[in-house]
């Protein structure tokens, strides 16, 4: 559920972060989940 919503945000805003820094966050955000 609350991926759908981040992904909707992440489309709303700028893409001002590179591919790694996103994947860096993704990386943050599943350890966060777990």
């Amino acid at each position: 559920m609350g991926k759908g919503k981040d992904a909707k945000k992440a489309t709303k805003k700028p893409p001002t972060k590179t591919a790694k820094e996103k994947r860096a966050e993704k990386k943050l955000k599943k350890t966060k989940k777990d």
